[in-house]
């Protein structure tokens, strides 16, 4: 075990004591712990209150506990208030809400008829802040909530009546833009745009927000308000930048965070490996990061440790917490009742009721997805366990950050690295996660695919002008509605498009890249409906045959039929689970950029990928497949972008200077390169594995070449496979040390086998995978430090 270094050496003696009580269930002889860090306390910097503050809104925040605001909130408040845009980026638990509290409380006190919108990317944060408003109980705030789960019966005193309206982008772009003449008294006043946790917008879903806040800015203009947006993130890059890129209005940052924040211990933790156990293909498997999860949140559950887990998958949430109540059964059955699973999917009153019972304490540990991750207010957690790197260092803290929230007691952070290769990085490269700085949001709103339909969105809620498209791109914009006046989705007239159906297009645009609407899964016995599904993720999870998990109970799928969006499934609970394969194809269509080395091409452009699940294994808790069922599922097309580089037989066979590959090692030489790239991609830009996919051959038609392509998992790319194609050196050299770093014989779930490889991770060549990388960076790294030497074709 590494410490870090002497200046963070303050001693944390409750999160010590819990790291202890977690350590002592560990088996003699497993040292799982590879690196723990002191992160220091810091002090509040406090201010006086601004003075343009309303008395009876100060006073609210007096009698609720805050006797000053820390300097960051006030200086955000203030630049709101003098009617700048402004992104306040600081860390987990820092007040952000108090930031835009302020301005927009006094504003909507003191004039009868301001109005203001509050927007957060989940319905558990939007619910949680309008509680923190009614709360405060400053006279004359009508706030109220207008989301899916507000009543019908309460919508239309929401647009009548209330002037703080609390929703999300979905809501925004589905019930209030496209109705916006119902709501002409609140826009005409419109004072404040609230933009909350807006580092999550990142991707495809960030490029629809982007282009829905140019829409409802557009319709604020059309009733004569200009409202100020007031953004908050957590700590990322060039917030600035981000943000004004997000809300397409120049904004301010303000940075310098000057809320207090408890001592925290951080401590990298990589589950040992089951030597009486072995995975695909005969690899070495370790204990799964669930599992692991489940044990520390129980031995943090009998130490009497507030504790919420971060767990990537829904399934997983629910087998992490299944685990924990298992183990704490056998203890005190009293506590197994305190640990519940919290995620997507479930019905509003189940998501209402956990919140209420861990902001409680009734509950003392939760196994959740990320919907937790996002500023609900929930105090006093002495630990937070990190099943699996949340995919960006930004999302790491912000869940890092849920624990010591009070500032009075520090807190424990463990971090559970999966059996995947960017985890096993970062627990043996330390300074990868403690050191490295957040990176910046990546979103593009030109993207054609996301452009076009926001344009038939806003074209249909007021006819668009000429002058009006500057903040949709321009020139861009132009030739995408030049398109669509081709295909009469639009009419062109002297003064500007028309939308020309008596229908109009919301509810045909998925802003969350979904794939469209939900799947619903139903009890066939009994009707009832559980939960909810993304239409992109459903051929993978609930197939016929597919095992599924609500609220620790588990169900298998007897027919998923794709046409109704509905899943019919019935209680069942199997010894195994299932996981899905597919087969995948890759067409190149247009070549934007290339970069040509000496028998090494890199290349970024547009492809069209090919998929279909074919099938799907049962597995055993163990690891071991029972059998493999076929499946017969439609074909799914995507159009999207992708970095790819290409390598000359030459210099993968005997040739001088080549990698001395047989020509029978290439595809699993190729294919284990392609799985660890994949998993280092998210190291360089802000993406999850499961946001990028990839494919490798021997020789692909379109390149006639050996090639690796890494592409972008929605339609039109969300900008991940152009930071690769950026930062290519950068990221294959990760690549290869995480390849090189694994002490596996012959390839693991630890560097070169992937959880969603279609082909089952067969052929896998471990130190093929090497040798293709070592040429590949002997040239390309090589050649890119000098000027000249590579040709760029635009």
């Amino acid at each position: 075990m590494s410490v870090g270094c002497a200046k963070l050496r303050l001693v944390a003696n409750q999160a010590r004591r819990l790291l202890d009580r977690v350590l002592a269930g560990v088996p003699v002889g497993e040292s799982p712990l590879t690196h723990t860090a002191d992160l220091p306390k810091r002090p509040a910097d406090t201010v006086a209150w601004p003075s343009w503050a309303a008395p009876d809104v100060v006073k609210a925040l007096v009698e609720r506990g805050v006797s000053e605001p820390w300097r960051h909130q006030a200086e955000a408040a203030s630049l709101a208030w003098d009617g700048r845009h402004v992104v306040l980026a600081t860390g987990t638990a820092s007040g952000k809400s108090l930031a835009y509290q302020l301005p927009v409380l006094s504003a909507v006190h003191g004039d009868p008829k301001a109005t203001a919108l509050y927007l957060s990317p989940t319905k558990a944060l939007g619910a949680d802040q309008l509680r923190s408003v009614e709360a405060l109980g400053v006279p004359g705030v009508r706030a109220a909530s207008f989301d899916g789960d507000t009543p019908m019966a309460e919508r239309d005193w929401v647009r009548a009546h209330a002037n703080w309206v609390f929703t999300n982008p979905d809501m925004l772009h589905r019930g209030v833009l496209p109705n916006h003449s119902r709501w002409i008294r609140f826009f005409r006043r419109l004072s404040f745009v609230v933009v909350d946790e807006c580092h999550s917008y990142r991707g495809v879903f960030g490029s629809h927000v982007a282009l829905l806040l140019r829409r409802l800015r557009r319709v604020a203009q059309r009733y004569g308000a200009d409202p100020v947006f007031v953004l908050a993130s957590a700590t990322v890059a060039d917030p600035a930048t981000s943000a004004s890129r997000l809300a397409g209005v120049p904004c301010v940052a303000v940075t310098e965070d000057g809320s207090p924040r408890s001592a925290r211990t951080v401590a990298l933790w990589e589950p040992p490996l089951l030597e009486e156990l072995t995975g695909e293909n005969g690899a070495p498997v370790r204990r799964s990061a669930g599992a692991e999860t489940a044990r520390i949140l129980a031995d943090l559950v009998i130490e009497g440790a507030r504790s919420l887990a971060f767990v990537r998958s829904r399934i997983g949430a629910e087998l992490t917490a299944i685990g924990a109540r298992r183990q704490l059964a056998e203890v005190d059955p009293e506590l197994a009742s305190r640990v519940a699973a919290y995620r997507g999917g479930y019905l509003p009153e189940e998501r209402r009721a956990l919140e209420r019972a861990l902001s409680s304490g009734e509950l003392l540990g939760v196994a959740s997805t990320n919907a937790l991750e996002l500023g609900v207010d929930i105090v006093g957690l002495d630990a937070v366990v990190v099943a699996g790197f949340p995919g960006t260092l930004a999302s790491f803290w912000q869940q890092a950050g849920r624990a010591g929230r009070t500032g009075d007691t520090d807190a424990l952070v463990v971090f559970v690295a999966r059996d995947d290769p960017l985890d096993t990085y970062l627990v043996h490269n330390p300074a990868a996660v403690l050191e490295r700085p957040v990176e910046a949001t990546v979103l593009d709103p030109s993207n054609p695919y996301v452009l076009e339909p926001h344009l038939a969105c806003a074209a249909a809620e007021l006819p668009l002008t000429p002058d009006s498209l500057g903040p949709f791109g321009g020139e861009a914009a132009v030739a995408v509605l030049d398109d669509m006046v081709a295909r009469k989705v639009l009419r062109r007239r002297p003064n500007g498009w028309y939308w020309t159906s008596h229908d109009r297009p919301h509810g045909e645009v998925d802003i969350r890249g979904s794939g469209g609407e939900q799947v619903v899964v139903v009890e066939g016995d009994s009707g009832r409906m559980l939960g909810t599904v993304d239409p992109g993720a459903a051929c993978w999870t609930v197939h016929d045959g597919a095992v599924y998990l609500h609220q620790g109970e588990s169900y298998v799928v007897d027919r998923l039929d794709l046409e109704s969006g509905i899943a019919l499934v019935h209680a069942e609970k199997p010894e195994w689970s299932t996981t899905a394969r597919d087969t995948k194809d890759i067409t190149v269509v247009r070549t934007l950029e290339s970069r040509v080395f000496d028998g090494v091409t890199v290349c970024l452009g547009e492809v069209e990928v090919t998929s279909q699940v074919v099938g799907y294994l049962r597995k055993l808790p163990s690891g071991q497949v029972i059998d493999a069922v076929p499946l017969d599922m439609p074909t799914q097309t995507l159009l999207t972008r992708a970095v790819w580089y290409t390598v000359d037989a030459d210099l993968l066979g005997s040739a001088p200077g080549g990698a001395g590959l047989e020509p029978a090692r290439v595809p699993g030489a190729l294919h284990a390169a392609e799985h660890a790239a994949i998993g280092l991609l998210p190291l360089f830009a802000t993406c999850d594995r499961w946001d990028i996919g990839g494919v490798s051959t021997a020789l692909h038609q379109d390149t006639g070449e050996a090639t690796v392509f890494v592409h972008d998992g929605h339609p039109g790319g969300a900008g991940f496979a152009d930071r690769g194609y950026a930062a290519v050196v950068p990221w294959l050299a990760a690549t290869r040390e995480a390849i090189a770093a694994c002490t596996c014989p012959a390839g693991c779930p630890s560097c070169v086998q992937s959880p969603k490889c279609g082909n089952g991770n067969d052929p896998l060549d471990k130190a093929g995978g090497l040798a293709v990388l070592d040429v590949v960076l002997g040239v390309v790294g090589a050649k890119s430090t000098t000027s000249g030497t590579a040709e760029s074709k635009g």
